[in-house]
């Protein structure tokens, strides 16, 4: 069974994007292809006990069994150790990744603080976008009784699209609230009179 935001990108999106940017063929329609859903705990004095509490929330906001990411050298300033655990990440893709971005799109991000739509300039240039949460608790699975430590994590939607204008009307035909900052119109004061 299909997840509801993928029927949509079927039904409505593609077409859409094919008036938009005058595709000759449908499989020029660029689509999401993975979100990577990564946090760390770095390297703190209870590194396994922040593993477990990460490991089960990234489990119940994704549906997914998160993997175990580990450093790659060492740094003493840190008080990091090469090959030592510090994070965890979890990489979506069809059904589960739909219903996930939808999740996300519809209910967590309304319900940050004072939300005024994510940045336009958080593209990578490849038609990839890469946004950040501070805190777990915006996802509606999570219990907020039961939260022991906030975790960040970062959200990373690849897409196929080549440019970032194509990737941002495809975030946007999905419902991908973004602040446009560029166009709003500051209005001008005129000089009191005396």
């Amino acid at each position: 069974m299909q997840a509801e935001l993928q029927i949509e990108y079927k039904e409505r999106v593609i077409p859409a994007l094919l008036n938009k940017h005058a595709y000759k063929n449908i499989h020029q329609v660029p689509k999401v292809e993975k979100i990577v859903i990564n946090t760390c705990v770095g390297s703190a004095p209870d590194v396994k006990e922040a593993l477990e509490v990460a490991r089960t929330d990234l489990a119940l906001i994704t549906g997914q069994r998160p993997v175990v990411t580990t450093s790659k050298k060492s740094i003493s300033n840190f008080k990091l150790r090469q090959h030592q655990e510090i994070g965890l990440k979890v990489t979506l893709r069809g059904r589960i990744m739909y219903e996930f971005l939808e999740r996300f799109i519809r209910a967590a991000l309304p319900r940050i603080r004072d939300f005024r739509g994510v940045s336009i300039k958080a593209f990578d240039g490849n038609g990839n976008y890469t946004l950040g949460v501070t805190d777990q608790s915006i996802f509606p699975e999570i219990e907020l009784d039961k939260i022991k430590r906030n975790i960040g994590f970062d959200i990373t939607i690849v897409t196929t699209a080549s440019t970032n204008e194509e990737a941002k009307s495809l975030l946007t035909e999905l419902g991908m609230p973004f602040a446009d900052r560029t166009k709003k119109v500051i209005p001008k004061t005129e000089p009191a009179t005396a």
